[in-house]
This record gives C-alpha cells, sequence and structure tokens, in this order.
C-alpha cells in the first residue's frame, strides 16, 4: 500500500497541474496570434496612398495584437542594444567619449527624422513585401525605446556602491563575472521601470511608425496607430475612443501578465540591510510558482544562464573605477590619437552634412532655423521646469510605497502611452475658438508625453531607495524639508537627471508633432524647429529635413553638455550610495 501511494504521488509530480493548464492555453493563444500575424507580415506590399486599414471595431484585436508584436520586436533589440552600448559606455572611458554624445544626438532626432530616410531602406531590402515596412516600423519604434533604457542602464552601471564593488574586487571576480552577479542586478529595478516607460513611449509614436508619411506616398500598415491616424483624419470620435479603450486593455494586460511579475521578481535586487515591510506581489508569479511543467521548464534555462554568468572571462573595469594602477593609467599619446581621430570622423560628418544642406538652403534660412530652434529650447526648458515642480514629490511617495506604486503603475503606463495626436482635435478646437496664441497653447502637447520619463524613474530611484536609510532618517527624526534636501534627493538625484536628459530629449522629439497640428481642414503652427521639420517632411524637402535636424542636434548636445552631464557628473561623484 505505501508503494501505491508513492507511485500515486509521483505520477501526480510528473502530470501537470491545473495551473499549467491556464499557463499553457495562454502560451497557445500567443502562438496562434503570432502565426495569424505572419500572414499578414510576410503578404505584398499594398500599393502606396493606399489603406489597408478598416474602422470595423471587430477589426482592433487583430490590430492591437500586429502593434504589440512590432512594440515587443522593438523592445528586444532595445535590450541588446542596451546591454552592448550602454555597457560599453560605462566601462570604457575613450568608448564613452564618442559613444555619450552619440546617444544625445540621437534622441534628440525626431522619428520623422529617422523615417524620411529608413523607410528607403527598408523597403529595397524586401521590395514588394510588406516585412520591409514592418521593419522600417520596428526601426521607428526602436528609436522611441532604445535611448531612454541605455542611459537608465548607463546610470546603474557608473553608481554601483562603492563597498559592493570593494567586495566584487576581494571575491576577485573577473569583469564578466561582476558584470552579471553585480552591475547587471544592481541596474534591474531602474532599467525595468525604463523599460516600461519605453514601451509607452513607444506607443506614443506608434502613429507616426504605422502611417508612415514622406512627401506625397503614405504607407500604412495594419496596427492601432493606423487605426488612430485614418479616425483622426476622419474626425471619427467613436472609433477614437474604441482604440483608446483597446489601448488601455491591451497595456493593462501585458503590465499584467509581464512587468508586474518582473517588477516583484526584481524587488531582490534592491540594496539593503534591512528588508522593507512592504513587499511587491504579482498574482502572475504568484501562478508561474504553483506550476510544475512550467517551472520546471524554467530550471535548465536558468542554470545555464547562471552558468554562463560565471565564466572567468575579463572584461574592461567601469570607466568611473575609483583608483588605478601606474600600469592601468591610460596612455596620453593613445588618448591624443584616439581624439585626433575622434575629431577627424566628426569633422568628416560634419562636412558630408553642410555639403548636403547646401543643396537646398542659405546662409539666411540656416539662421532662421537658429532662431527657431531657440524658440523651440525655451519651451523645453520651461516645460521640464514645470514637470519636475510637479512630478519629482508625487513620484517620490508614490515610489516609496510598494502598493500604492502597483496600482498606479497601469495607469502611469496608460498616461504615458497615450498618442499625443488624440489631442489634436481639442487643441486646435480651443486656439481657434478663443484665438490663443499657438506658441504658448501648444507647447504643452510636448510635455505631456514626455513628463512620464521623470514620473517612471523617480518612482523607480524611490523604489530602490534602501529601507535602511529610511529607517536611520526616522530615528533620528529627521523629517521636512531637510529629509528632502539630506536623504531622498541625494537618492533618487542619478535617476532623476537620466529621467531629465531623456524627458528633455523626448521633448525635443516631440515637438515635431506637438508645433505642427493638423486637425480635419484645419493647421495650427508654432514658431519652432519642430514645426519647421515637420512641414519639409510634408513637402518632401530633404535638404531642409537634415538641417533642421542638424540644428537641433547641435544645441541638444550643447545644453546637455554644459547643463545635465555636469549636474550628472556632481550626482555621479556627490550622491553615490
Amino acid at each position: 500500500m505505501p508503494q501505491l501511494t508513492t507511485f500515486v504521488s509521483a505520477g501526480r509530480r510528473i502530470l501537470p497541474n491545473q495551473w499549467d493548464l491556464i499557463a499553457f492555453a495562454a502560451i497557445l493563444a500567443v502562438l496562434t496570434g503570432i502565426a495569424k500575424s505572419y500572414h499578414g507580415i510576410s503578404a505584398p506590399l499594398p500599393a502606396a496612398n493606399e489603406s489597408v486599414v478598416s474602422l470595423d471595431y471587430w477589426e482592433l484585436p487583430y490590430y492591437a495584437f500586429r502593434t504589440v508584436l512590432r512594440m515587443f520586436a522593438a523592445l528586444a533589440a532595445s535590450l541588446v542594444f542596451t546591454f552592448t552600448y550602454a555597457t560599453l559606455a560605462a566601462k570604457s572611458r575613450r568608448a564613452e567619449m564618442v559613444l555619450i554624445p552619440v546617444l544625445d544626438v540621437l534622441q534628440s532626432v525626431p522619428i520623422l527624422g529617422f523615417l524620411s530616410f529608413t523607410v528607403t531602406f527598408f523597403l529595397g531590402l524586401f521590395p514588394g513585401n510588406t516585412l520591409g515596412a514592418e521593419l522600417a516600423a520596428i526601426f521607428a519604434i526602436f528609436t522611441s525605446q532604445a535611448w531612454n533604457m541605455a542611459f537608465s542602464f548607463y546610470q546603474s552601471v557608473r553608481t554601483v556602491p562603492p563597498d559592493l564593488d570593494e567586495v566584487a574586487r576581494g571575491f576577485r571576480l573577473t569583469g564578466w563575472q561582476k558584470f552579471w552577479q553585480l552591475e547587471a542586478p544592481f541596474a534591474m529595478p531602474g532599467l525595468i521601470w525604463n523599460t516600461m516607460m519605453s514601451m509607452s513611449g513607444g506607443w506614443f509614436f506608434v502613429v507616426a511608425s504605422e502611417a508612415i508619411t514622406v512627401g506625397d506616398t503614405t504607407i500604412t500598415l495594419p496596427g492601432v496607430g493606423s487605426y488612430i491616424a485614418k479616425a483622426n483624419d476622419e474626425g471619427n470620435w467613436w472609433a477614437i475612443g474604441a482604440a483608446v479603450l483597446t489601448m488601455g486593455i491591451v497595456i493593462l494586460l501585458y503590465d499584467q501578465l509581464l512587468f508586474r511579475p518582473i517588477v516583484a521578481w526584481a524587488a531582490k535586487f534592491r540594496v539593503e540591510l534591512s528588508e522593507s515591510q512592504d513587499v511587491e506581489s504579482s498574482w502572475m508569479l504568484n501562478l508561474i510558482k504553483r506550476t510544475y511543467w512550467l517551472k520546471s521548464g524554467f530550471v535548465p534555462i536558468a542554470a545555464a544562464m547562471r552558468s554562463v554568468s560565471f565564466w572567468p572571462l575579463h572584461l574592461p573595469r567601469s570607466a568611473s573605477a575609483p583608483s588605478l594602477s601606474k600600469s592601468q593609467v591610460p596612455s596620453r599619446l593613445i588618448d591624443a590619437l584616439w581624439i585626433l581621430i575622434v575629431i577627424a570622423v566628426a569633422a568628416w560628418a560634419a562636412w558630408l552634412t553642410v555639403s548636403y544642406i547646401a543643396t537646398g538652403a542659405n546662409w539666411d534660412e540656416v539662421a532662421h532655423v537658429f532662431l527657431l530652434t531657440t524658440y523651440t529650447l525655451i519651451r523645453v526648458i520651461v516645460l521640464m521646469a514645470l514637470a519636475t515642480v510637479v512630478w519629482v514629490p508625487i513620484s517620490v511617495w508614490v515610489g516609496l510605497r510598494p502598493r500604492w506604486a502597483e496600482a498606479v503603475q497601469p495607469i502611469a503606463q496608460f498616461l504615458a502611452a497615450f498618442p499625443v495626436n488624440l489631442l489634436f482635435g481639442a487643441a486646435v478646437s480651443l486656439v481657434l475658438a478663443f484665438n490663443l496664441n499657438p506658441n504658448i497653447w501648444l507647447s504643452f502637447l510636448i510635455v505631456f508625453g514626455t513628463q512620464w520619463y521623470i514620473v517612471f524613474n523617480t518612482i523607480g530611484g524611490a523604489a530602490a531607495f534602501p529601507n535602511d536609510l529610511r529607517e536611520a532618517a526616522a530615528n533620528f527624526h529627521v523629517h521636512g524639508w531637510l529629509w528632502w534636501r539630506q536623504v531622498i534627493i541625494p537618492g533618487i538625484m542619478p535617476y532623476y537627471i537620466t529621467g531629465a536628459i531623456t524627458a528633455s530629449g523626448g521633448s525635443w522629439n516631440a515637438s515635431i508633432v506637438a508645433e505642427y497640428v493638423k486637425w480635419k481642414d484645419h493647421t495650427v503652427v508654432a514658431d519652432g524647429v519642430g514645426s519647421y521639420i515637420a512641414q519639409a517632411t510634408d513637402k518632401g524637402d530633404f535638404p531642409k529635413i537634415v538641417l533642421g535636424v542638424a540644428v537641433m542636434s547641435l544645441f541638444v548636445t550643447i545644453f546637455n553638455r554644459l547643463f545635465w552631464r555636469r549636474l550628472y557628473a556632481y550626482a555621479e561623484r556627490r550622491l553615490r550610495l
């Protein structure tokens, strides 16, 4: 009888339980959706200016799935980019001299600035096939996701606490081992929050990526973004409402099924000596833990990844290493040669850019663009200041309370993902009805989608703030403004600066759709480089597009060098945990 009982118990452990069946059903549903979408991806490319989108409500689930597939494909590419590009910038001083300014420029280049030149390239790779347009859309979404994640990871790797770095040295971890055992786990909480923000940023520009218009040619791909674009052009408020509802449902689904479990899992990577009484939870993570087959399937994968993380490979030490031996002091001759190479390449690129711009613009046009870019710069500075004053206190309060963060997370993702072009009708109507100054009132459209970079990074910084430091401040009765000035602001400053840099770059990016607003037969224009680029794109005037993007990138790089990077260096030097 005991043998029979043992056999039955073993059989029950081998057989899948009810939680496995639920998980397998969800996996099959996703695979079925991917298989259905594949037929659309491999279909022949529709003719230019031919709409393949119907405003039928029943098509929205399929469109939503196509959009989500593009966004997750772009997210996968963004993660690969983050773990390579940001790591190299953080660990190599010479690479940092080039990679970080390039990242400053890339995050400021408008999505349409990329699309104007990349659509032709991707369509040429797969002539007559929809896959080329799909890759162009994925690349456009990638450009709205990758920079934020890369900045976050770079900031985290550069600000690993010195005592933990000493422990890694004491254990004689190689560069590879230190990266996977210390630096990547330390960066994980901030990276996850920025990944969520990047997904929302992808939604923000999904209209531009699925309904690509360059000159007189429009290429439309099935998706929520193209659905919104068509409903917006026709002024169909019911269709717009249905698209917004669908978008909200999709955001809630991937928040609960993916991001909430990851946030709860990543809580174990916090740097603290005492455990917080508020613990993140996720029903989806609990469901996975209750499965047998699914959980067993992850065991060999986790073991293989852990084994890889312990390979004795050597990587360069972090560029922020506190001390270097004489043998590690970089050669001044090599530094000089490297700087000369960088200057030569930059001069060559500048010469090519100037030569191309000269084919379609004169010096008066250049001076005019500089003036327009100054207008946009003033808007960005004022809006960043307002967003900081309003959202930093709120984000800190939420980040220090995991239960509230869990409730606010999907709401914040939805607001961050809300496409600003859905507000065009209201914005144009208000400006025209009350004869308002578009240079002032259209400015708020810029910050609507970019302020959330500050929110998500500040929440992530507050959530990662060590609980033992909070308890120490409470024991010493540090309250009020003193607590803000001496405790929490220094603790979240690196995270805030990362969010502010990205929000600033995103604001420049958003100006292209916020300073040149179309609604039905009405167009409202605010003076700025964003409207200049948008109008040049509508006309297909590529030299002027390049001129606007080049001047915008120059302003962003100088502003980041003179302000944000100095502030970041101070936070890295004086405000590390």
